[in-house]
């Protein structure tokens, strides 16, 4: 029953003040270093100047690419065309989910100079990939997507014919994964709320995943009651402004940060579930952000889920895995498994809404084009979803968040 396998992870510096290792981290590899941000955020880092400073004390010379908004192919193939002249040692991302998920797809195909299309899955050749990758270090700078500890580098391309897939491959997984909880410090309150409802989709999805495994369960159990004690509180404390110095907020941001992780380890290992089978087709055909899919979606989901296992697989483990959650997240002792399971989605529709996520029709979703989406949404994650949703399923639980 413990058998199970785990696929490569990067080395993990966690803690408050690490970000101050980071030149030390990078001068092991070379003096030659693409760096890899987000538009924003960094410049929101307060030992920002102390690290280009520490770059320049070491002769460390290094190039900047700025990723503004979810990285697309054409970004990822002109900045390597634009750099092919140009030698590397290491990559370091610094950033949320897009920034990393362009240092990774940047690092991969540095050495190789082909598009990113010849590897993207389900839109193009789907070329083995061979390397060599350049090594990577990711540094987060939001608590979500936990993209620091995976293999796949998400790119998208938006509109009516667009798509969101991965390039994927245990190549692209960072040598470092270097989380700091203090640059969570720049995040405003919508950022918070949505990649902290990505952290516990994905927590939730991959315990209850058909890959799941003993491992990835204690992990994901570990993940799910950090957010319970942090996401909220630390979500109020932004949006009313309080002093954000407090040894209670940095223990939230911590929690968070740990959340973020843990989701990103579980999610590469065991898979996810129908709420990230949607999120795709959905950041592919309208600007919907990723953890805005996810917290508006997560209850809606969970609810389905439960209701078609009742239905058709009473026996399936994943509704005493949901029970389970329930105790976890609501800290109470339920006696039946039918009050777990309602207590559960109570509980998500709450945070869903304390958290002011917007509805899918916010982002210009309507019912005529639902079909289109349940389509797509056919794709790796729902494939791990514990129960096999029919179509008109899949439906009704995206009209209940129009």
């Amino acid at each position: 029953m413990l058998n199970f396998s785990i696929a490569r992870l990067p080395r993990i510096e966690f803690g408050s003040g690490i970000f101050h290792q980071l030149p030390d981290i990078v001068t092991r590899y070379g003096t030659r270093i693409l760096l890899v941000t987000g538009a924003h955020s960094y410049k929101n880092i307060s030992g920002w100047q102390s690290f280009i400073d520490a770059l320049n004390h070491r002769a460390i010379s290094f190039e900047h690419c700025i990723v503004a908004g979810e990285p697309s192919p054409a970004l990822i193939d002109d900045t390597v065309k634009a750099l092919a002249d140009t030698s590397f040692e290491v990559v370091v991302g610094i950033g949320g989910g897009s920034a990393l998920d362009a240092a990774k797809a940047l690092a991969g195909l540095m050495n190789v100079q082909r598009s990113v299309m010849d590897y993207l899955e389900g839109v193009g050749p789907e070329l083995p990939y061979k390397g060599p990758s350049i090594p990577l270090i990711a540094v987060p700078t939001t608590a979500g997507t936990g993209s620091e500890a995976t293999k796949n580098a998400v790119l998208s391309v938006q509109g009516a014919h667009g798509f969101k897939k991965s390039f994927r491959h245990e190549k692209l997984v960072a040598e470092y994964a270097v989380v700091d909880p203090e640059l969570l410090s720049s995040c405003p309150p919508n950022v918070i709320a949505a990649n902290g409802m990505d952290a516990l989709t994905q927590l939730l999805e991959s315990y209850v995943s058909i890959k799941s495994n003993a491992f990835t369960d204690t992990l994901a159990l570990s993940g799910l009651q950090a957010v319970r004690d942090a996401l909220v509180p630390l979500y109020q404390h932004c949006t009313q402004q309080n002093d954000k110095t407090t040894s209670k907020v940095n223990e939230y941001r911590e929690k968070m940060a740990y959340a973020a992780l843990l989701s990103g380890i579980t999610l590469a290992q065991v898979g996810l579930g129908s709420v990230h089978g949607l999120a795709s087709p959905l950041g592919a055909f309208y600007p919907i952000p990723h953890g805005v899919v996810c917290g508006t979606l997560v209850a809606a989901a969970t609810d389905m889920n439960i209701k078609s296992m009742q239905t058709r697989e009473p026996d399936n483990k994943a509704l005493a895995k949901y029970a389970h959650v329930a105790g976890i997240l609501c800290q109470k002792h339920f006696h039946d498994k039918e009050s777990a399971h309602n207590a559960l989605i109570q509980l998500l529709t709450e945070w869903t809404e304390g958290l002011n996520l917007p509805r899918l029709s916010s982002y210009g979703l309507q019912e005529a084009a639902l079909d289109k989406v349940i389509a797509n949404s056919r794709g790796s994650s729902m494939k791990t979803n514990p129960v096999v949703l029919t179509d008109t399923e899949i439906k009704q639980l995206l009209l209940s968040r129009l």
